[in-house]
C-alpha cells in the first residue's frame, strides 16, 4: 500500500491497523472466490479475519466499500497490461507472437482476478459508475495501446484506409473481455484451454492486420 491509510472517521491507521485492514481485504477476496457477492456479510469477513465487525467498520463503510478497494488495487495491476503491446511488432512471425502474448496475458489476468472481476462486471452492468470506471480503467490499458497500434499500421498503409482504429481496437478488446470472462464456459462446449488461446490469438491477429498470421 502507498500513502497514508485512514480509518472511516479519518484517523491515520498505524502499522498494526494497516495489517488488520489488509487481512480483512484478503479474507474478503477469498470469500468472493467461493461465495456469491450478495451472500458475503461483514460478520463473516470479520470472523474469517479473526476480528470483529466493529473493527471491519473502522476501515470500511460496508462490504461494497471493501470490494471497491480490492477492485481499485486490481485496476492498478491491470494497467500493466499495456506492456503487452508496448514496442511490439505486428509484422510476420513477430506479429503472431505479439497476438499470442496479448491473449495469454489478458486471459491470465482475468483468470487470476476472476472473483473480483465478476463483481466489477455485475456492478458495471447494474449502472454503478464506480464499478464501471474501474472496468474501463482495466480495458483502456489495452484498448488505448491497441488503438495506437492500428493508427500506426493505417498510417503506414499496412491496413485498409477505411478502418476506424478506435472502433476496431474497441471491438477486439470487448471480444477479449467477453472470452476471458467465459473461460470456464468453453469447457462445456468441449473447448480445451490449449485450443482456446491460439484460436483467439488468430482472431486478434487477423483483426489487427487483416491477414492470417505467419507461424
Amino acid at each position: 500500500m502507498t500513502g497514508q491509510v485512514r480509518t472511516v472517521d479519518g484517523r491515520v491507521a498505524g502499522r498494526r491497523g494497516q495489517a488488520t485492514r489488509q487481512k480483512l481485504l484478503e479474507c474478503l477476496s477469498e470469500m468472493l472466490s467461493s461465495s456469491p457477492y450478495r451472500d458475503v456479510k461483514v460478520i463473516d469477513v470479520a470472523r474469517k479475519a479473526g476480528t470483529s465487525p466493529a473493527t471491519f467498520y473502522q476501515y470500511f463503510p460496508d462490504v461494497e466499500g471493501a470490494v471497491l478497494e480490492i477492485a481499485e488495487q486490481m485496476a492498478v495491476e491491470g494497467a500493466q497490461l499495456t506492456q503487452l503491446l508496448e514496442g511490439r511488432s505486428w509484422v510476420g512471425k513477430a506479429g503472431w507472437q505479439t497476438s499470442q502474448d496479448l491473449v495469454d496475458g489478458f486471459l491470465d489476468f482475468w483468470r487470476k482476478n476472476d472473483a473480483i472481476l465478476r463483481v466489477v462486471d455485475l456492478g458495471a452492468a447494474e449502472g454503478d459508475k464506480r464499478f464501471y470506471k474501474i472496468r474501463m480503467k482495466i480495458l483502456n490499458s489495452v484498448n488505448n495501446s491497441l488503438t495506437d497500434t492500428v493508427k500506426e499500421l493505417k498510417a503506414k498503409g499496412k491496413i485498409d484506409k477505411d478502418v476506424s482504429p478506435a472502433a476496431l481496437a474497441g471491438s477486439l478488446v470487448a471480444m477479449l473481455a467477453a472470452v476471458a470472462s467465459h473461460q470456464r464456459g468453453f469447457q462445456t462446449w468441449g473447448v480445451k484451454q490449449a485450443e482456446l488461446k491460439p484460436n483467439l490469438a488468430m482472431l486478434v491477429h487477423m483483426g489487427v492486420t487483416g491477414k492470417k498470421p505467419t507461424k
